[in-house]
């Protein structure tokens, strides 16, 4: 796999998962770090022509340097449920197709300390450069799980406790109503469509964001940083939402 842009590759080679580093410049200032970390950690690097670069990364903003990754390790779902410390926060990508979007829910869900995300394997957008540029790197240290299924995965989760919370614009609970104390999967949809039917009958709640604007809707990766940082809030406070 390619990852490309100086905070992405910086990630990758800190998790250990570079195999090797192409770069344009060796003496450009912002590739010293990059070259001190890749050297640290004895991964090789080759200096090759800005076009290769270009080629490499498919056109992509790739600021002179492109590494060649491992690929993610795959988790299943339950490993999810048990791989944090804490209390599982997941997040459910019910095909999300935008790479930009997958990568800005990846920098929010690591920002956020999300135990696990779970993508569909088909009908979504890959793990690729584009996902890891968008995420600032985040994509190299967020447990990936996918799923063939995502109502079965939700099966999933919930036989395992957790409270699987839907974000849907129709909802009549609004997102703040629920205890996300408690073991928490957010599950977002596809850009424009949403929910498909049956991900929303697997969900224990429908949760809706208000929307006082002109605009329905706001980004699926804005809105599943609203959602996650509620539940950062209310675990910090370390009480159940009143009412539940």
């Amino acid at each position: 796999m390619i990852v490309f842009g100086i905070n992405p590759v910086l990630e990758a080679l800190r998790a250990g998962h570079v195999v090797k580093l192409l770069v344009s410049d060796r003496d450009d200032a912002r590739l010293r770090e990059v070259l001190a970390v890749a050297a640290a950690g004895g991964v090789a690097v080759e200096q090759v022509p800005r076009d290769v670069l270009t080629h490499a990364s498919r056109r992509g903003l790739h600021q002179g340097v492109v590494a060649e990754v491992q690929a993610p390790r795959a988790y299943d779902v339950s490993e999810l449920v048990t791989a944090g410390a804490g209390i599982p926060l997941i997040v459910v990508l019910d095909g999300v197709e935008d790479p930009h979007n997958v990568g800005a829910i990846l920098r929010t869900c690591d920002a956020a300390g999300v135990t696990g995300v779970v993508r569909q394997t088909r009908r979504a957008a890959a793990l690729g450069g584009a996902a890891a540029k968008a995420s600032a790197g985040a994509m190299a240290h967020v447990r990936v799980a996918d799923a063939v299924n995502i109502a079965r995965a939700l099966a999933d989760l919930k036989a395992a406790g957790v409270w699987t919370v839907g974000l849907a614009g129709d909802a009549a609970r609004a997102y703040d109503e629920v205890d996300y104390t408690v073991p928490t999967a957010f599950v977002v949809g596809a850009e424009g469509t949403g929910l498909r039917r049956l991900v929303r009958e697997h969900c224990d709640w429908l949760v809706s964001l208000p929307m006082a604007g002109h605009v329905e809707s706001l980004n699926v990766s804005v809105a599943a940083g609203v959602v996650l940082y509620e539940a950062v809030r209310q675990r910090r406070r370390g009480a159940p939402v009143p009412g539940r």
